[in-house]
């Protein structure tokens, strides 16, 4: 390729729209440009980049026994009924309907689209186990789309969907495409980890999400640097904290005016926030729901939504408070609660002598003792986990990180198969429901993960084996015809030595051409200018460490294929 010919238009400031890295740079190195919210064009460079990691990803699904289908991005609207889905995507889910009032989703993922094809033609146990995957796009209907393709309404997705006879079968499946993720992300030259996840709306009770290590991931993580304990912060575990034992005191209200906030409490009684219950009111599909913590730490919404199983969850609101817990915020507690839901960390129940809001406005109950003073529902690890917390594993003190998820893989067992009736006959005749899991990569997501963790000052830094090329080639001055026909020499052995090269055969300056060069992030710059005329020199410059190598015109080819090999 040609840069006089490529159409990637650069741009020298950065558009006011974009607010991370990797959708700044992208928009000024001409790879992508907006449609509509959340939508977005690929380029040619992009789309390069994207057929790389594609590539990457057939090899790795096609070792593991995956075979590649294309599924409808329209689906009919009663498979997502018959599973229970259709309203628990709620508004993200693209809805439409046809001109005979049937109604149809434009698919945000295809679990159930995958398992009714499986269903119609899988009768045997000698036909499983089978893995089918595809890539394509995929629609979400994003609240508030940002971050240029890290959250869009439309992006490309990698999905596998496996189907195996048992839990074994399910296991090995699993470990399989663990296995084919790793592989990917490694070979993409990214940095990551593998952290234990919560499975949200697609479901399952095994997951694992692989993230990308990068300060503008909207995920936070949590890791043991002393054993290999890795979590999504949702999913996170926390044993509970034993407090000294005390005597239990008698309950008590006191007289706290004007005091909303646990920091109030504590100045006012002279306490420390960790002898304190905080109590956290939720508004949920379920009814109002209390969550109980210790003062000096934060409720995680994910542990109690999957607690009481409710499809939504959001802070109450103060008509919420007086109408139905007959109080005010901040003077809200357990013991004697006229809520019927009620949550406790497990830390809570281990408290002596704590203090807690006592339902009445300006008061609250000290010498409150958990396991004497309060009935909770359920009791369970509810709490959210902070950098320097025990490690669940080994009790070391874990670190904290931000990712960018690009993969997920998921043990869905039979939630799909048994809501949708996909049985097989096993070897004694019997039927059974399939077990199943399910395996995400998204593609577009993994190229803008990749900018955040490869970019400087002057832009992009790809990894070889997904550079958009990698070589370009700069012939300082057009009107040296010495120059252009070495630079098209070099150009044209590059490309028939297997070496992707584009030569900037473009009629500019030196600088232009060389910021741009270093702005779409091209692993390897060669210069061809007046000294490599002179003495038969070529420049090599690694566009990661800035390092230059000089090669002669006659033997370069080789030593640039090594160059490569070692980024």
């Amino acid at each position: 390729m040609r840069v006089s010919q490529l159409y990637a238009p650069t741009l020298r400031e950065t558009p006011a729209e974009a607010e991370v890295v990797s959708h700044q740079l992208m928009l000024r190195a001409g790879m992508i440009r907006r449609a509509t919210g959340g939508v977005y064009t690929y380029m040619p460079l992009a789309l390069r980049i994207l057929r790389k990691i594609e590539t990457i990803i057939r090899q790795e699904m096609d070792a593991k026994g995956g075979q590649e289908l294309l599924m409808p991005i329209i689906q009919p609207a009663e498979i997502w009924q018959e599973t229970g889905r259709w309203d628990v995507y709620g508004d993200e889910m693209f809805r439409l309907t046809d001109r005979h009032n049937r109604a149809f989703c434009l698919g945000p993922t295809h679990e159930e689209m995958m398992t009714t094809l499986v269903k119609a033609d899988v009768r045997s146990y000698r036909q499983l186990p089978l893995r089918l995957y595809q890539i394509q796009n995929k629609y979400r209907d994003e609240r508030r789309p940002r971050f240029g393709l890290m959250r869009g309404r439309e992006f490309i997705m990698k999905d596998l969907y496996s189907f195996d006879k048992d839990e074994e079968g399910l296991n090995e499946s699993y470990n399989q495409m663990y296995d084919a993720y790793t592989n990917i992300f490694t070979r993409c030259g990214l940095t990551f980890r593998a952290v234990e996840a919560d499975g949200g709306a697609i479901g399952g009770t095994g997951t694992h999400e692989f993230m990308v290590i990068a300060d503008a991931g909207e995920a936070g993580i949590v890791y043991c640097p002393s054993c290999d304990y890795a979590a999504n912060v949702e999913k996170a575990e926390l044993k509970p904290i034993l407090a000294s034992e005390e005597e239990c005191q008698p309950l008590q209200s006191v007289d706290t005016p004007n005091t909303k906030s646990i920091e109030d409490v504590t100045k006012l009684l002279n306490v420390t926030a960790d002898k304190t219950i905080k109590t956290i009111i939720y508004q949920t599909d379920k009814g109002v729901v209390l969550a109980l913590v210790r003062g000096d730490h934060e409720v995680n919404e994910i542990k109690v939504q999957n607690l009481v199983e409710c499809l939504t969850i959001e802070m109450a609101d103060e008509k919420t408070i007086t109408e139905i817990l007959q109080s005010a915020a901040g003077f809200i507690g357990p013991v004697g609660t006229k809520c019927k839901t009620v949550i406790a960390d497990s830390t809570v129940m281990k408290m002596y002598n704590a203090v807690c809001g006592a339902n009445v406005v300006d008061q609250h109950y000290i010498n409150v003792n958990p396991v004497r003073d309060i009935t909770p529902t359920f009791v369970a690890d509810i709490r959210q986990i902070e950098e320097n917390d025990p490690c669940p594993h080994c009790s070391l003190p874990v670190k904290t990180a931000r990712g960018i998820e690009v993969g997920q893989v998921f043990k869905l067992y039979t939630k799909y198969s048994e809501a949708l009736k996909a049985t097989y006959l096993d070897n004694n005749g019997r039927e059974a429901p399939m077990v199943m899991g399910c395996y995400g990569i998204g593609v577009s997501r993994t190229m803008a993960a990749a900018i955040e963790q490869n970019n400087d000052e002057y832009g992009i830094i790809w990894p070889v084996a997904i550079a958009p090329y990698h070589v370009v080639i700069v012939p300082v001055s057009t009107k040296d015809q010495n120059q252009v026909s070495l630079a098209e020499d070099i150009y044209q052995k590059l490309n028939a030595g297997g070496i992707e090269a584009i030569l900037d055969d473009r009629n500019e300056r030196p600088g232009v051409k060389f910021k741009d060069a270093d702005l779409i992030g091209y692993p390897l710059k060669i210069t061809v200018g007046p000294k490599t005329i002179s003495e038969s020199i070529i420049e090599v410059k690694v566009r990661r460490t800035g390092e230059v190598f000089h090669y002669t015109v006659d033997n370069y080819l080789e030593e640039i294929k090594a160059l490569l090999a070692t980024l």
